[in-house]
């Protein structure tokens, strides 16, 4: 048990019950004798940036030649007086001054090499995406790809963390052995790889992230019992809580109801799910966990709410989130098109079809307002979290009819602590890889140091804004 003593709060303090460990958010308790901000408290990684790298597979329709003229992708203008209306970003209008898109870039690492690598495009795209790096072909346990992008910056400012990173996905991928065209299924399914040889496996369940985020430890029988009960891990703690809210001022008080709330919120939407998928009635995904929606929007939203809490407790700094898994042939009824992802971006180059899956990318942008506007209301000491954050947002293949990786779509979205303008449209010249982007990205997060990424061939002006 953690022991509260005077007014300050040490930032790593945790609140301790049986099966239960909840970090705090932050309060102004944790400011040293409620002074300024100090260059020793900024050197404590209080402002560390926290990363998010969310891949969706298959491309954009704004990457097929046509698409491209009908801007269905990023606007038609660079620069910032940009439309984002007519295209798949629109629904990112409200957050443009965080939003930054570059386009035309290509990911040639996941490009076929030798002949027998031919058509396998699917299944070694994922592993590119934040490595930039080309991955053996092979169908053993001998996979080799590169360090990803999270993990560099995990293992560089995620080790003061209890929790250096978390890699979360949305389909199924516990897929074993190969999958097609000679590629182990772990290229497909995973995105993170703490070394060239170690994929790290993504965690599907919301309930499994959540265990790990809160600590509800104990046996599985333990667990399993309390989730029958419809206990929250916040019971164990009730008598802490109520030892340091007499400790706080009005103010931490109320951030501690409202994290809190949140916390109650969304365990009991897990349990609501969970209790639905054990009813003995049909599922839309038989086979899944019992912690996994059915639909895909409560799930992304589910993931999402909790990268904003972890964020908001400084549990972990790094998340990389897989959105999609390369050939799903999913439905997505929100989008208006009743198609399979995979069908709808074998479009065969007919223009309504391109239209029908570049509806299927503008909602799957159409999520990510949610997260941003969660992030922008959670206060973190001097400025909001989305001004805290960097989320990068793409896909490793350009044109998924062809399934080639030019005009690869990308954007990034949050302040960095200051190091993104936002609010600019920026294309790049033909050839360009995206790990150049990457490797700009990397510098501007603290690893100054690191001077090639992939096949960068040097940075990326990030803050160029074309006449």
């Amino acid at each position: 048990m953690t022991f509260i003593a005077g007014k300050h709060v040490p930032r790593r303090t945790v609140l301790r019950g049986l099966g239960a460990t909840v970090a705090l958010p932050f309060l102004d308790a944790m400011v040293p004798a409620r002074g300024l901000w100090t260059r020793t408290a900024r050197a404590a990684s209080l402002d560390r940036t926290r990363l998010v790298c969310i891949e969706m597979v298959h491309g954009a329709a704004g990457s097929n030649e046509w698409g491209a003229t009908q801007h269905l992708w990023a606007p038609a203008e660079t620069g910032r007086s940009f439309d984002l209306a007519p295209g798949a970003l629109g629904p990112l209008e409200p957050f443009r001054q965080y939003l930054t898109i570059v386009s035309d870039m290509d990911v040639r690492g996941a490009e076929a090499i030798t002949p027998p690598e031919i058509g396998g495009d699917h299944f070694r795209s994922s592993a590119v995406f934040l490595t930039q790096t080309h991955p053996k072909q092979t169908e053993s346990s001998d996979v080799r790809a590169g360090i990803s992008l999270d993990q560099i910056y995990a293992k560089r400012f995620g080790q003061d963390t209890p929790i250096p990173s978390m890699q979360l996905c949305i389909e199924n991928v516990d897929q074993a052995g190969g999958c097609a065209y000679g590629y182990s299924c772990v290229y497909t399914d995973m995105i993170s790889w703490a070394s060239p040889t170690e994929p790290l496996p993504m965690i599907r369940d919301p309930r499994m992230a959540f265990d790990q985020l809160f600590g509800a430890g104990g046996s599985t029988k333990e667990r399993a019992s309390r989730r029958r009960a419809t206990s929250s891990v916040l019971d164990y703690i009730t008598g802490q809580v109520a030892d340091l809210n007499r400790r706080l001022d009005t103010g931490d008080r109320q951030r501690m109801e409202r994290y809190l709330d949140d916390v109650r919120e969304i365990e009991r939407r897990i349990q609501r799910v969970e209790a639905r998928n054990t009813s003995g009635d049909a599922r839309e995904l038989p086979g899944a966990p019992a912690g996994v929606p059915d639909s895909f929007d409560e799930h992304v939203k589910l993931m999402f709410d909790l990268q904003a809490l972890a964020f908001q407790a400084d549990v972990t700094r790094v998340f990389s989130f897989k959105m999609g898994r390369d050939a799903s042939s999913r439905v997505y009824p929100e989008s208006g098109v009743s198609k399979g992802f995979h069908p709808a971006s074998h479009h065969g180059n007919r223009h309504n079809n391109i239209t029908e899956f570049a509806q299927i990318n503008r909602y799957h942008v159409s999520l990510l307002p949610y997260f941003l506007e969660k992030l922008q209301t959670l206060q973190d000491a001097d400025a909001s979290l989305l001004d805290k954050s960097l989320i990068i947002y793409g896909s490793p293949m350009g044109d998924g009819n062809i399934h080639n990786h030019k005009r690869c779509p990308l954007i990034v979205l949050g302040g960095a602590n200051g190091q993104l303008p936002g609010n600019v449209h920026l294309r790049a010249p033909a050839g360009t890889p995206m790990a150049n982007v990457m490797l700009t990205l990397m510098h501007k997060i603290g690893l100054t140091d690191i001077g090639q990424f992939g096949d960068s061939t040097g940075e990326f002006d990030l803050t160029m804004v074309p006449a």
